[in-house]
């Protein structure tokens, strides 16, 4: 990422904010609590016709010499060393209402050090008589100071033109050609701890995203971009790690709860959901809940049950070793032992039904255990949702579906079909046109979608149905009287 622009500061001076301004829409976690935020939250920015990446990074507290006090805080600084160095301009964010602290002091001798251009964003100066305050700031030794207002967007703009003018001039960035195809969207949604920022850091073979053994370490939806090769062609992904979500009546704070805000507009926003399981834990009601908003959302999805490698050593190997595993009591929402991948897939299926059209596939986020076949996965997950059938094809086989099994009647009118046509990929939609609309069932929308999957694939995508009324005087698609399937 040539043209990055990295925002940096100690706690609680607004750097979100300003990240959120300059981007154009609410990104990050906006919060009065110092260290909201953890990861960086990038985002693809544009201003006056100048593309760049802009990094919101999390509070540099510590002063010299000084060590964080547990994992997370670690993890976080080291988040921000990284950003840092990739930067090739970073804007230090100042509180302008609480003056020039040694804090400021200490992370402008360490910006210094990195020999990056360095731009002061004096924030908070919502009016004029704070603006006065920013001058305090020339002491840091940088040569551009601005009063910004990321609430009311005051100074922005001059701020951004200086910013951008000490990019270097390879890094002011050019807009890709018309016909690139734009990465696919990948969203790692889960409960919390499942594992989901462990399987983003071992498919892009880095540390990107904090990872800790502490529940709701993520906050911020985290865009991860990630390439991949095969036979010669280049796939763009990005990956977007997000926080665990929880049961509504554990959301005990605003921070959590705009933690699973953003993560449900991420799936929203996404291509293909990875729906990351715990092996350990089986199915919770949570999971449910997690599938039922993706259905809503009509999404592509990939269900991976992680951290494989702790349940297989455990399966009964034999009949006499599974009965006895049966009569132990279990958790409720866990499985009865299973002796296979394939037993445990269908269990997934089973208790997972509304998402029956989600490919299960296995991994180890640790051991690395099946993470190019979640590749493979999500390579033919997405050439089925952008397949497009042609019409003629479509017809003949709703043609045989309806002679396969024909629709109930209904008040002594039964359905009748004239034709059919793709209306959108990115979900397969399609459009039948009928005698009555007001008779199209549910249970034969659903036999109807079952049959076009067996047709033409489309595993892991949902496939959507509407029927419209259409002028009788059109014959039919031709229906048998004869006796159903």
């Amino acid at each position: 990422m040539p043209a990055l622009i990295a925002i940096v500061g100690r706690p609680n001076v607004g750097k979100s904010a300003l990240f959120n301004r300059i981007a154009g829409r609410r990104i990050a976690i906006v919060h009065d609590q110092p260290g909201v935020t953890r990861d960086r939250v990038t985002a693809e920015a544009e201003w006056n016709g100048r593309p760049f990446t802009l990094v919101d990074t999390g509070g540099i507290g510590l002063l010299r010499g000084e060590k964080a006090r547990d994992v997370i805080a670690r993890a976080a600084f080291e988040q921000v060393e990284l950003a840092l160095e990739a930067a090739r301009v970073i804007i230090l964010v100042v509180d302008v209402r609480e003056g020039l602290v040694p804090l400021d002091r200490e992370v402008a001798a360490r910006l210094r050090r990195s020999g990056k251009p360095v731009v002061v964003a004096a924030n908070k100066a919502d009016n004029d008589r704070d603006e006065i305050g920013a001058d305090e700031f020339s002491e840091l030794g940088f040569p551009g100071i601005f009063p910004v207002s990321a609430i009311h967007q005051r100074g922005i703009d001059a701020l951004m033109t200086a910013a951008l003018a000490a990019l270097p001039p390879a890094a002011q960035g050019a807009p890709s050609g018309d016909d690139a195809e734009p990465p696919l969207k990948l969203a790692v949604v889960g409960r919390p701890n499942v594992g989901k920022s462990s399987l983003i850091n071992a498919l892009t073979r880095s540390e990107r995203v904090i990872v800790t053994p502490i529940p709701g370490t993520t906050r911020d939806a985290v865009d991860v971009p990630f390439e991949v090769e095969t036979e010669g062609a280049r796939q763009r992904y990005i990956l977007i790690d997000t926080a665990g979500v929880r049961q509504a009546r554990r959301v005990d704070n605003s921070i959590e709860f705009f933690s699973v805000k953003r993560t449900e507009d991420s799936i929203a926003r996404c291509d293909i959901v990875v729906f990351v399981l715990d092996a350990q834990a089986g199915i919770p009601a949570q999971d449910k809940k997690v599938a039922d908003k993706i259905v809503q959302e009509r999404k592509a999805c990939i269900l991976v049950v992680n951290k494989w490698d702790l349940v297989a050593p455990h399966l009964p190997a034999g009949r006499k070793e599974l009965r006895q595993a049966q009569r132990e009591k279990r958790r409720e929402g866990q499985p009865r032992p299973l002796t296979s991948l394939a037993e445990f897939g269908a269990w997934v299926r089973e208790r997972l039904f509304f998402l029956d059209y989600a490919p299960v596939i296995f991994t180890s986020a640790t051991s690395g255990f099946h993470l190019d076949r979640l590749l493979e996965s999500i390579r033919y997950v997405a050439s089925q949702w952008r397949q497009k059938v042609p019409t003629a094809i479509l017809n003949r086989a709703l043609q045989e579906a309806i002679e396969g099994r024909q629709p109930a009647s209904a008040a002594g009118r039964r359905l009748k079909f004239y034709y059919a046509t793709q209306i959108r990929q990115a979900p397969p939609t399609f459009l039948l046109f009928v005698n009555r609309a007001d008779l199209f069932s549910e249970p034969y929308r659903k036999y109807l979608a079952h049959e076009m999957r067996r047709a033409f694939g489309f595993e892991g995508c949902p496939v959507i149905l509407a029927a419209r009324s259409r002028d009788k005087t059109i014959a039919p698609i031709r229906q048998h009287r004869g006796r159903a399937r």
